[in-house]
């Protein structure tokens, strides 16, 4: 069930690299310097204790902040402020989901105790998460990349309080055969996340992804993922949060994330019989209080959370 990727994939894969200190896996740095931060806020949305240890592990990174208060400009600064509330932001929302979705047994079936991360990155749900009893997290990313994590949770003799799982194969690749393997149940309801994962995709990727999500989840499953709607995204080139991020720390997300005209995978979904809403980012800030507004120029203006539920048979 591998794709072939071969006429669109080149610049994606020169992006990817096998680690995370260049490419896409330097973002999963980001994201982990932004959880960081969010972690010691006063007013945290998510805890990620093991966020800065990733952060300090790494080279490329080392220097950047963990707490807001290293940030001379504090919640000011377009990257470490606002951009890595945003980060905080989604991870609370992607968490309560999470949660929510392993339902209990019912009349019609046991809930799910699958949950499936694609592009797993530096994501420690599997350590810091409240989760049910026999839930097994898969956490499928590059072999480099997990690697990476390994190393920095054993240094910390960290614990999972589920039972882990990792599957190291690129997305690229036959994934599923590899998901499997390693002990993925199709006929058992499941929870998927892709968090930040699709817009770095070419569209026949991101829509091979979608359907083979569906042919694997059984009913009673769910799925969530962000989702980007410009037309054009380098309209946002000049953008206070890309120029931030360009300048401070030399990541260019409009070099990485694909610029092709993107499919519409909860429009997909629903006529695959799924429920699917689709949320921004400020509808999150509303129902928890803090988080980012929308501004002018705004990065963020096209990004959509979608999260989506497969109705029992």
């Amino acid at each position: 069930m591998a794709l072939d990727l071969d006429a669109v994939a080149g610049r994606y894969a020169d992006a990817r690299g096998d680690g995370v200190d260049a490419g896409v896996g330097l973002t999963a740095l980001l994201v982990a310097a932004a959880r960081a931060i969010e972690t010691h806020r006063h007013d945290s949305l998510a805890q990620d204790p093991y966020a800065e240890h990733f952060v300090r592990a790494a080279p490329a990174c080392a220097r950047w902040p963990v707490r807001i208060e290293q940030v001379p400009a504090g919640d000011r600064d377009p990257l470490w402020g606002r951009f890595a509330r945003y980060f905080g932001l989604r991870t609370r929302a992607l968490d309560d989901f999470v949660i929510r979705s392993l339902g209990a047994d019912g009349p019609h079936g046991p809930g799910a105790r699958q949950v499936v991360l694609l592009g797993a990155g530096l994501d420690t749900r599997a350590f810091r998460l409240d989760w049910p009893p026999h839930c097994t997290v898969f956490e499928v990313d590059r072999a480099g990349v997990l690697a990476f994590k390994h190393r920095v949770l054993a240094d910390l003799s960290a614990v999972p309080l589920a039972r882990r799982v990792t599957v190291p194969v690129d997305l690229r690749d036959d994934w599923v055969s590899a998901l499997t393997a390693a002990g993925f149940d199709p006929a058992a309801p499941s929870v998927w996340l892709a968090e930040g994962l699709l817009f770095y995709l070419p569209s026949a990727a991101e829509r091979y992804l979608i359907d083979t999500v569906d042919e694997l989840a059984a009913g009673g499953s769910a799925l969530a993922f962000e989702a980007k709607l410009e037309r054009d995204l380098l309209a946002y080139r000049d953008s206070a949060i890309y120029t931030a991020t360009r300048e401070q720390i030399g990541i260019d997300l409009l070099r990485l994330f694909d610029k092709g005209p993107r499919p519409d995978s909860a429009g997909d979904l629903r006529a695959k019989g799924w429920s699917a809403v689709m949320r921004t980012p400020f509808d999150f800030t509303d129902r928890y209080g803090r988080g980012p507004l929308p501004e002018p120029n705004d990065a963020l203006e096209g990004n959509r959370w979608v999260f989506a539920h497969k109705p029992r048979s």
